[in-house]
């Protein structure tokens, strides 16, 4: 494999709404952003990923653009966000942005422009199609709920949106579109970029018969995936967005690819890929409910242990996938993958263990590696999400009640990981002097940077401990190339597996169970590179105690 730039990287989402307000107006922003640059570094961080910063009504929190060539007066100025890009120079990092563009705002001015005229230059740069009966196209859901064709006032006719109606999807069938897309991809790399974080790409592809379907749930609609174009016809766009932008820069690209084949990796993450790496989601989707939130199943660590072995598997001589415990979209790793015994500083400690050291490129998302959690919601009045309010009425329609379907939604709503980053015990967590656009978590006078940096046994210092030692001189290259082999199988409720390169083999050890296990290695241990519990010995036979983590070289 040819080694790159990013191979032996760490990376970090920002979610610049939540993370630093520079201003007091509740919302952070650019200069919140560069104030923490330093704390990033310490951390441990090479590259960060911003979610959208972008010109937006925020109907969707920014990845509804209305100009994908300005920043969001909530989020700064383009002079700010270019110190921001010269700053992280100064301290060898890189910046991403988020690329989204399966979609725009129905606020832009080529949507502004269709919706005038229909018929026009502009109506073709999205999908607008006649109805013969009066009724939608076809009976596609939307992401977020309801049928995926919106009338046009004053026509007959409907525009396609796939996520919510204020976010019309772009017709990439029009080369016009595609060259607009690719001159703005182009313009942002030429600022400094190092890349892009791609967003719901597959998406871009339609089947042109938007034909009628077979429904799968009691609102008549099927989901909207089933719209969606054939491999091949998508492999053509997502290729020659390479080759006029990526390509030409030398960008670092992580996708946002769903539901695709093992057998379809190598295109995506090959040696000649369309993307540097994709997202492993193999364990997100192990939450997917039937029919929406209110019927999903909780994680069972067997099921999700599983999942990680099987992409680490595929993704081995193929290319690297990047791993991630929690992003913008999901809730709290802590509070989702953890068996609920295990939900404290050791047991969260040991999740970042068992993700950060497995191969592929690690994402932090910020307030993980101070171990925030999902929030005690009280009332659906204070979620913020679109989607998650969607879901809370979905399940009343499913007949449930408030109480359980408040419940159902609090614990996978996207907000969770929204809520402000939680820097110390002063008021709103430090994260602003005004208001707070969305609730602070109610745990932030106990889980705070500020008061994890001061203590040694802390999860933000075991999270330096945890960077520096994948990062380190010595143990770089194993944990960057290394295979990763899975070992005591037989134990269900132990996660187990050895990094090995060249005669190198580091073993790494997490007991997600109740009880003690006992285990005998094959091998004489030679070091105790980490321990979650601060021991500094040990032997051939170890006994791991309950949410124990360790990792060993052998």
């Amino acid at each position: 494999m040819k080694k790159q730039w990013w191979h032996d990287k760490v990376a970090y989402q920002i979610y610049p709404k939540s993370f630093m307000d520079s201003n007091g107006d509740g919302i952070g922003d650019l200069r919140g952003i560069i104030s923490k640059l330093d704390y990033l570094k310490e951390l441990g961080i090479d590259i960060l990923w911003l979610s959208p910063i972008y010109r937006s009504p925020l109907v969707d929190q920014g990845y509804d653009i209305s100009d994908y060539y300005a920043i969001g007066e909530q989020f700064g100025t383009m002079e700010e966000f270019d110190e921001l890009i010269a700053e992280t120079k100064k301290r060898n990092m890189y910046v991403l942005m988020d690329l989204v563009v399966n979609h725009c705002s129905s606020e832009h001015e080529w949507f502004k422009k269709a919706m005038t005229d229909p018929e026009g230059e502009y109506g073709d740069y999205f999908y607008i199609r006649e109805s013969k009966d009066g009724q939608p196209i076809n009976n596609a859901r939307s992401y977020f709920g309801g049928n995926i064709w919106e009338p046009i006032p004053g026509t007959n006719k409907y525009y396609l949106h796939m996520f919510a109606k204020e976010q019309p999807d772009l017709n990439w069938e029009n080369p016009k579109v595609r060259q607009e897309i690719y001159k703005m991809v182009n313009w942002w790399l030429d600022k400094g970029l190092a890349g892009f974080r791609i967003d719901a790409i597959i998406n871009i592809k339609k089947n042109l018969d938007f034909p009628m379907l077979e429904p799968d749930g009691l609102d008549g609609l099927a989901f909207c995936t089933k719209t969606l174009g054939t491999k091949d016809g998508v492999s053509e766009m997502l290729g020659e967005l390479k080759r006029e932008t990526f390509d030409k820069h030398g960008a670092f690209t992580v996708g946002e690819v769903f539901n695709i084949t093992d057998d379809d990796l190598s295109d995506f993450i090959g040696e000649n890929g369309y993307f540097s790496t994709i997202f492993d989601f193999s364990t997100e989707l192990l939450s997917t409910g039937e029919h929406g939130w209110y019927d999903a199943p909780d994680v069972a660590f067997p099921a999700w242990k599983k999942a990680i072995f099987h992409a680490q598997d595929q993704a081995y001589g193929c290319g690297f996938e990047s791993n991630i415990i929690e992003n913008h979209d999901e809730p709290r790793g802590a509070s989702r993958y953890l068996p609920v015994y295990a939900r404290n500083s050791c047991g969260t400690k040991m999740l970042g263990t068992m993700s950060l050291l497995l191969r592929g490129l690690p994402f932090i998302f910020q307030g993980q590696e101070i171990g925030m959690t999902n929030t005690n919601w009280q009332s659906v009045d204070e979620f913020d999400d679109l989607n998650t309010v969607d879901q809370y009425h979905l399940a009343l329609k499913a007949g449930l009640s408030e109480k359980y379907a408040l419940d159902k939604i609090g614990r996978l709503s996207r907000d969770n990981a929204r809520t402000p980053m939680q820097w110390n015990t002063s008021s709103n967590a430090g994260f602003t002097t005004g208001i707070p656009w969305l609730r602070l978590n109610d745990n932030y006078p106990d889980v705070n940077v500020a008061a994890q940096e001061k203590d040694t046994d802390s999860v933000l210092n075991y999270y330096k401990k945890l960077i520096a030692l994948r990062k380190s001189d010595t143990y770089k290259d194993i944990f960057t190339y290394g295979k990763t082999i899975p070992v005591f199988p037989e134990k269900e409720m132990l996660m187990a597996y050895c990094r090995e390169k060249d005669d190198k083999r580091i073993l790494v050890l997490g007991n997600f169970g109740e009880k003690k296990e006992a285990l005998h290695l094959s091998a004489e241990p030679k070091k105790l590179l980490l321990s979650n519990m601060n021991h500094t010995e040990i032997g051939q036979d170890i006994i791991l105690a309950p949410q124990e983590s360790a990792v060993v070289l052998l």
